[in-house]
């Protein structure tokens, strides 16, 4: 049972734009629908001291983190060793990933395979029936890879040993006034429902509405009372339609 989480995305290739993220998005879906809130998410470069020290900060001030990226052979893996930095620890081979290792590549097998086996000391690792790969999990730290179709089948195991106290409920409202109309609506509506995060996002192609005001809370019932709340602020047909 957890309630805050914080997501820490490794990799030069991020910060420089050879790679665009894909794996944000999908983190932060699965555990919105698990009632965990994503507080945090950070980006930094493959640097053992870099990655340690907001590994060390993120697990203090979150209840879980999720890193993404640098658990493979080469010389910019550097994940599974800066997570033991952080919690001051060696790292070690892991047996049952040795194994599965060997057994894949046989005579191939070498040690950079084999670094694909490393975890810090005291790591457990979740395994699944439909995951072929164990997941690292060191203390409150969830190690999972970069590759977004490994990372969002990593997710699978979140799910089974995951999940909030009560799950987010989340409606929003279709309008066709511009973001400037609605401010003083929304200066109305926000002090007086401070249980339910607010937010707007206006549309520019404007096929079908102008702006999209959402309301999201953990009590269904405070959801939809600020939701009404705005609505009966809306001047005659500025409703286009609820959600």
């Amino acid at each position: 049972m957890v309630e805050s989480a914080a997501a820490l995305l490794i990799g030069d290739e991020l910060l420089s734009g050879k790679v665009g993220d894909q794996n944000l998005h999908a983190l932060a879906t699965t555990l919105r629908s698990l009632g965990i809130e994503l507080c945090r998410a950070s980006i930094v470069r493959d640097d053992v001291e870099v990655i340690a020290r907001e590994v060390a900060e993120l697990s203090r001030s979150h209840d879980v983190v999720f890193t993404s990226g640098g658990v493979g052979p080469t010389h910019d893996d550097v994940t599974m060793q800066a997570v033991a930095q952080a919690f001051g620890v060696a790292t070690t081979l892991d047996p049952l990933t040795e194994h599965k290792l060997r057994d894949l590549f046989g005579t191939l097998c070498r040690d950079a395979h084999l670094r694909m086996a490393t975890v810090p000391e005291g790591a457990t690792l979740a395994v699944t029936a439909e995951g072929a790969w164990p997941t690292v999990i060191m203390r409150n730290v969830w190690i999972l890879p970069g590759v977004p179709e490994i990372f969002r089948n990593k997710l699978g195991v979140v799910r089974e040993q995951l999940c909030g106290p009560t799950p987010f409920f989340s409606r929003a409202v279709l309008t066709g006034l511009t973001e400037p109309e609605l401010v003083p609506l929304l200066e109305h509506t926000v002090p007086e429902h401070s249980a339910v995060t607010i937010g707007s996002y206006p549309n520019w192609s404007a096929t079908r509405y102008r702006t999209k005001v959402t309301f999201d809370a953990r009590d269904p019932d405070a959801v939809g009372a600020a939701l009404d709340a705005f609505v009966a602020l809306l001047p005659e047909g500025g409703l286009v339609g609820v959600e």
